[in-house]
């Protein structure tokens, strides 16, 4: 799971790095050319779209997701276990949603072409379902691990 995490990572940073690239040149040819490139804003779009998403995935897992511990803190360790171990079901929940909603959404603009691209605006949104799979299956197993161990520590959040 780690070297997974650190894949969606790196394909996201790859994704931002080529975003950068992308609009520099749009800048550059808006600015130094005169004349902008059709096509870059909508792959810069596209590009956001896959990082954010790959990212969010690995943020499951490596758990630097956002999360208010005023809550926490003012429960029992045994309370506080329960909440967190219930806190992996809702965010697989939510991963569940995302795979469902977001495989609909790729169907439904399937036909769609992104005329600037000339691709199908489903590349686009390919990312969700998958974050969705990512995201169970991340909160599942962090739900397990925490489930066996039985303890509560920061390290396990």
């Amino acid at each position: 799971m780690d070297r997974l995490s650190q894949w969606l990572v790196r394909l996201g940073a790859l994704g931002l790095v080529a975003m950068t690239a992308i609009i520099g040149w749009q800048v550059f040819g808006r600015f130094v050319l005169g004349s902008s490139p059709s096509w870059t804003e909508q792959a810069a779009l596209i590009l956001m779209i896959w990082y954010v998403f790959l990212a969010a995935a690995s943020g499951i897992w490596e758990r630097f997701h956002i999360r208010i511990e005023v809550l926490e803190q003012s429960l029992t360790p045994s309370s506080r276990h329960k909440l967190r171990l219930g806190l992996h079901l809702v965010v697989a929940l939510f991963g569940l949603v995302l795979l469902i909603y977001g495989s609909q959404l790729v169907l439904a603009v399937r036909e769609h072409v992104v005329p600037s691209l000339g691709i199908s605006r489903s590349f686009a949104y390919l990312p969700i379902p998958f974050v969705g799979v990512m995201t169970i299956i991340f909160s599942i197993v962090h739900f397990t691990r925490r489930l066996r161990s039985g303890q509560d520590t920061q390290e396990q959040s």
